[in-house]
């Protein structure tokens, strides 16, 4: 069973070097060696995990409009050197609503990308403000994915994870360890509730990590959110507006809430690189087939076919 993954990270040196403050100096070398790779060594780990095609996205951080082009440009040439097995997330700068709905245009238009992923805020800055209309504007427009993704907490959000224990707990539960899931849920909330489904009604979502929380909650949501004054329900946009990918989560009790709360149409499998590696997707999905979760056609559908439908692709194999 081939696999289109779509939550899928590189870093550009060129951001690394142009950054005063390196947000990965942090990480481990390996893994920086992998952010790095756009040719042999992410298409050996490809390989051993079956991914036919990847869909690389920019690691989380906010950029400016020139550095965010120079680095669309560099994947870019990446993708024309492996055409079958590569493809591409726009990165955008977000801080400059009008030059990342530029920025998308052109990435879509010029070097085929399909689509863009987001910084799920900048430094505490939600999209629900109006003057981030353009850049979903254009989404619909060139019916293209916008897929929100965790972002490190600022400073002042970081406050709310601070208690009677190291820093360095508050920093990995504002992250990984719960913030960056719980946020990013919020963020939803805070979208739907401005209206913006009702004034976009053919925009497309993807969120990763088995839906960022919001499936267990999705019937109190719909409940609740049913008295906001909104033209669209809750239920409505989500069947319609939300694809959830399983990107970084490999256990099968969020994969059967999120199965009984989403088609099967909108769930797509995903895994994170490199911060989660392709065998352990691999293994995740024979679970899968095992547990009977997911069987027949739809199993093909959740590795690839999804994809396909969503994004225009094709995994063509290797």
């Amino acid at each position: 069973m081939p696999f289109i993954t779509l939550e899928e990270h590189y870093v550009s040196p060129t951001i690394r070097a142009s950054t005063p403050h390196d947000p990965f100096a942090s990480f481990p070398a390996p893994t920086i060696q992998k952010l790095e790779s756009l040719s042999s060594e992410r298409l050996q780990d490809m390989d051993a995990g079956n991914v036919a095609l990847q869909i690389l996205s920019h690691a989380p951080g906010t950029y400016s409009a020139a550095l965010c082009t120079e680095t669309n440009n560099t994947l870019a040439s990446a993708i024309a050197a492996h055409p079958t097995r590569l493809a591409g997330f726009a990165l955008l700068p977000m801080a400059e609503p009008e030059a990342a709905a530029a920025e998308l245009e052109r990435c879509v238009r010029e070097h085929g990308f399909v689509g863009a992923l987001l910084d799920n805020h900048i430094d505490g800055r939600f999209y629900d403000g109006l003057e981030f209309r353009v850049v979903f504007s254009k989404a619909q427009e060139l019916n293209v994915p916008l897929y929100i993704h965790p972002a490190w907490a600022s400073d002042e959000m970081l406050e709310h994870y601070k208690g009677n224990y190291a820093d360095s707990v508050a920093l990995s539960m504002s992250a990984f360890g719960w913030g960056w899931h719980s946020e990013t849920a919020v963020h939803v909330l805070r979208l739907y509730a401005s209206g913006l489904f009702d004034e976009f009604p053919r925009l497309k979502i993807v969120l990763g990590h088995m839906g960022e929380m919001l499936p267990f909650q999705l019937e109190r949501v719909i409940r609740v959110a049913g008295r906001w004054g909104l033209r669209r329900g809750f239920e409505e946009v989500w069947n319609e507006n939300f694809w959830i990918t399983t990107s970084g989560m490999f256990s099968l009790g969020p994969l059967a809430c999120l199965l009984r709360t989403t088609r099967i149409e909108r769930v797509l499998y995903s895994v994170d690189y490199p911060f989660s590696d392709n065998q352990t997707g691999a293994e995740f999905f024979e679970r899968v087939k095992e547990s009977g979760l997911i069987t027949g056609e739809d199993l093909e559908k959740f590795a690839y076919g999804n994809a396909e439908a969503l994004l225009g692709v094709r995994a063509v194999g290797k």
